[in-house]
This record gives C-alpha cells, sequence and structure tokens, in this order.
C-alpha cells in the first residue's frame, strides 16, 4: 500500500471501498497494519482523527444527540428514525418552505408584474409544472428529469416523503383568488403552450438543466451536462409562449448555470424566478415569492454567462482538463478580464429598492504575523477580528424586505491576487421605511494572501480596496485600508 496519501494530509477515504460494493478499503484495517509496520506514525492517526471529530464535539453531537442508527458496511440495518419535526410542515412556518422561498432569485420583473395580485387567468407551461406521473421516487436515485425538479441524481440524494408541486400550489391560490387556470404539459408542443398562453393575465413556463453522478446517463447525459444549454427544449418552448402573451414568467429549475441569451431581453419575457434546486416545498415556496408572501431574497450563488466562451473552462469529454485560471475562479475570472456577464455573481432583485450609505471602516491590521508551516490557516492570530465595516442600509421601497449586503476586498497590484474578493456578507430584514446600521467584521485572514516562499499568510502592504453593495458588480459604496 501507498501510504502517501494519509502521510500527507488525507484524513478519510470517501465513500471508503476499493471498489463499489467491494467491503474493503484502503484505509480500516489495511491502515491499522500499516502503523504497525511502522510505515504510518502513530501520531498522524491521532492528527486525523482530531480533524475528523472536532467537528462532531464543537456541534455537541457527543451529548443529548440522537444515537448513530445505520451501519456504511450493512445498508440493510438500522431502524428508520423520523427526523422532519415540524419543519415538514407545508405552511408558512415550515423551515424547508422558509428556506426554499429564500433560496429563489428574482433576475427580472419589468413593469413589476410580479407579485401577482389576483390575476383573472393564468397559463402554466412545461412538464417540469408537476410532478412526475410515474412517482416522485420513481427513478432510482433520482436518476431522470422527469416532472418537477427538486434535487439532482446520484448516490447522495433522499427518497421524497411528499414533493409539493408547483401546479397543484398554484392551482390552490388560483382557487382562493378566483383566477382560471390553464395548462400545457408538453415541452415539445409549442403550438400547445402558444394556444394555452394565449390571451391570458400572465404565463408561467417551467425550464430546466439537470446533473448528477456519472453510474447514471439520464437523456444522454453521463453525470454531468453535456453543454449549458436548457433540456427539453427550453428555449423553443419560451420562445413560443412569450410570442403570445407579453406577461411571461420564467422559472428556472436548474443544478448549475444556464445561457439564457435567446429570451432574457425578450420584452414579453417581464420576470425572471431561478429556482434552483428546492426540495420537497419548493411548490409551495415558489407561491410564496409569485404572490408576495415572501419578497424575494436569493442571490446568485455563480455568474450566469452571455456566452459559454467566457467561462475560463469548457465542456470537454477529454480525461485530462487543465484548469490554469488559478485563483480566477467564477467571478474573479470576470472581473479579471473585465467580461460582462449577463447576472454577476451575488445578483439577486426584491419587491422594494434598498440604498447604502455612510461607509465606515475602523481598526488595524495590527503587529505580529501569522506562524509558518502546515495547519496555519487555523492560526488565532489570523483570524482575530480586527477591521470593521460598517454602513447604513435603508429600505427606501413601500415594501417590507430583505438585503444580502455584500463586502468584497481589492488588495494591492503587488499581491498578485483577483481584483475583487468576497470577504463577508449578511441577511438584513427591514421594514418599508426602515434604516439599520450594519456591521461586518474582518479578520487579518481576510487580508492575507499565501506566499509560498514564506510557506505562510501573510498581510500585503499598501492599499486595500473595500467595496460594500448588492452583488460583486454592483458596488454602491468605497473605502480603502492602508497597511
Amino acid at each position: 500500500m501507498d501510504v502517501g496519501s494519509v502521510t500527507k494530509g488525507l484524513d478519510m477515504s470517501m465513500p471508503g471501498d476499493t471498489t463499489a460494493n467491494s467491503g474493503q478499503t484502503y484505509f480500516g484495517q489495511t491502515l491499522v497494519q500499516q502503523v504497525q509496520n511502522g510505515n504510518v506514525p502513530q501520531s498522524r492517526i491521532d492528527d486525523l482523527a482530531t480533524r475528523i471529530l472536532a467537528s462532531y464535539y464543537y456541534l455537541g453531537q457527543d451529548s443529548g444527540y440522537p444515537s448513530v442508527n445505520f451501519n456504511s458496511w450493512q445498508s440493510g440495518g438500522g431502524s428508520h428514525v423520523n427526523v422532519q419535526g415540524d419543519h415538514k410542515n407545508s405552511d408558512e412556518n415550515s423551515l424547508i418552505r422558509q428556506i426554499a422561498a429564500a433560496s429563489i432569485v428574482l433576475l427580472k420583473n419589468s413593469k413589476n408584474l410580479l407579485p401577482f395580485n389576483r390575476p383573472s387567468s393564468l397559463a402554466i407551461i412545461g412538464s417540469h409544472a408537476a410532478n412526475n406521473p410515474s412517482g416522485i421516487n420513481a427513478c432510482t436515485d433520482r436518476g431522470c428529469n422527469t416532472g418537477t425538479l427538486a434535487q439532482g441524481w446520484g448516490s447522495g440524494t433522499a427518497q421524497y416523503p411528499y414533493l409539493s408541486e408547483p401546479l397543484s400550489s398554484i392551482r390552490t391560490k388560483a382557487t382562493a383568488d378566483g383566477t382560471s387556470i390553464t395548462t400545457s404539459s408538453s415541452d415539445t408542443d409549442t403550438t400547445g403552450a402558444a394556444n394555452a398562453a394565449r390571451g391570458k393575465s400572465a404565463a408561467i413556463v417551467f425550464v430546466t438543466a439537470d446533473s448528477g453522478e456519472e453510474y447514471i446517463t439520464v437523456e444522454g447525459n453521463k453525470g454531468d451536462r453535456n453543454d449549458l444549454n436548457l433540456w427539453h427544449s427550453g428555449n423553443a418552448l419560451i420562445a413560443a409562449v412569450a410570442a403570445v402573451n407579453s406577461n411571461t414568467v420564467v422559472v428556472v429549475h436548474t443544478v448549475g448555470q444556464v445561457l439564457v441569451e435567446a429570451w432574457a431581453d425578450h420584452p414579453n419575457v417581464t420576470a425572471i424566478l431561478w429556482a434552483g434546486l428546492g426540495g420537497q416545498e419548493i411548490g409551495n415556496a415558489l407561491v410564496d415569492v409569485l404572490y408576495g408572501a415572501v419578497n424575494p431574497s436569493g442571490r446568485l450563488p455563480y455568474t450566469v454567462a452571455k456566452s459559454a466562451s467566457d467561462y475560463p473552462a469548457s465542456i470537454s469529454s477529454s480525461s485530462n482538463i487543465a484548469y490554469s485560471e488559478g485563483l480566477l475562479v467564477d467571478y474573479r475570472w470576470f472581473d479579471s478580464r473585465s467580461i460582462t456577464p449577463r447576472y454577476e455573481f451575488g445578483f439577486g432583485l426584491s419587491y422594494t429598492t434598498f440604498s447604502y450609505a455612510s461607509l465606515s471602516i475602523t481598526g488595524s491590521i495590527g503587529s505580529g504575523s501569522a506562524p509558518s508551516g502546515p495547519g496555519t490557516s487555523v492560526s488565532p492570530w489570523l483570524h482575530e477580528k480586527v477591521i470593521t465595516v460598517s454602513f447604513t442600509l435603508s429600505n427606501t421601497g413601500s415594501r417590507d424586505g430583505t438585503e444580502i449586503p455584500q463586502v468584497y476586498i481589492s488588495p494591492p497590484s503587488s499581491a498578485g491576487s483577483p481584483p475583487y474578493l468576497l470577504k463577508g456578507f449578511e441577511s438584513v430584514s427591514l421594514g418599508a421605511g426602515q434604516s439599520k446600521t450594519v456591521t461586518i467584521q474582518l479578520a487579518r485572514f481576510d487580508f492575507s494572501i499565501w506566499s509560498s516562499a514564506q510557506q505562510k499568510f501573510v498581510v500585503p502592504s499598501g492599499t486595500h480596496g473595500i467595496t460594500v453593495g448588492p452583488s460583486s458588480r454592483i458596488r454602491s459604496l468605497t473605502g480603502s485600508l492602508v497597511v
């Protein structure tokens, strides 16, 4: 056995078996033998065990916590434990419903179409508005893209105890409002979709893109997606509906970025909701956002480009791919190359408006330095909060809402770092007309870079720019810190 991995920092082997369902592992008794043979020091075992168990004790799982009820080597053993508690309830107090609603990103809302206010009629378009007709758990490890897309596929998926589908949730709300509903459940029948959408107060089109683990191939996609396009001719479906309805709402359920240039600027596509993978309460959560019971506050966790070629990496079937962008991942790449994205990292709209004012930056890096060598990233000196960034955030609109202010640092050019680095953010809820002083504290680690020569983190000398705003590209407040 080659012990290079464990002696150089590998703490655990996952999923653990040498090959699927072999019952054999590179660790376990094999690792015990290597310790007994003197090839791996006992101190390394103590180190990896400490690192693995630290979070267990930090989260208090050693006391008053449910006991382990399964054995990974005996998949048929153990007992079922219902851990849903009250977070499963399909009402406004449901935790998972609140999380799903908070994660929905409003990307476009021209004409202030949303939130809906008792529209007389709605068209619901696309197969993904409703659950898989064969059953919500019909596909092994969720290995299909049929019906409501609420999680990807693979060994890390879970069986749905239930799945709140958008169509049923919208129907329930529509019935209460006296809104008539017309549906077209085909993704390819664009004529039927147009007929359903024509003359309605608004039309909601559901489109998707899915992916998962490589051991399952779905519609020709072996794990990873083959491209960044919508599945099931989503662009054509949107175009057909937008051609006949001037209030077209696009709901995107996707595992990641997709290209939206074909329709994002269409004048009849008046609203876009990026709903991601919302889990089992996605239908109810989507209604909460569509009708304004929840004011959207989600932010994009990645950049949506105008073209696939704008990204530093491209889709390839090669087994050897060079990722040469280094630290310039996602928004950092776009910033460094001055590429204008369709929707930037951290972007998201609200049904209200916010303003930023009165930036204050206090504190200093101080004296001292981080230790060198392995493990120095957890140095207390590095993680001491030494800089305070504060500003006034105001809700200038007529609705209560939640803003996600973000703090970015721009290191001195001598640091060779990306131009903007996200270092802090908060979720701030404000009533209409309310203002609040927001404070975000930064540590020395936030201003540090790794020095290969010194083998430690160092804070570069010079001027560090500090910007605050609602996304990576909207820089409402600017300041600096001289080190």
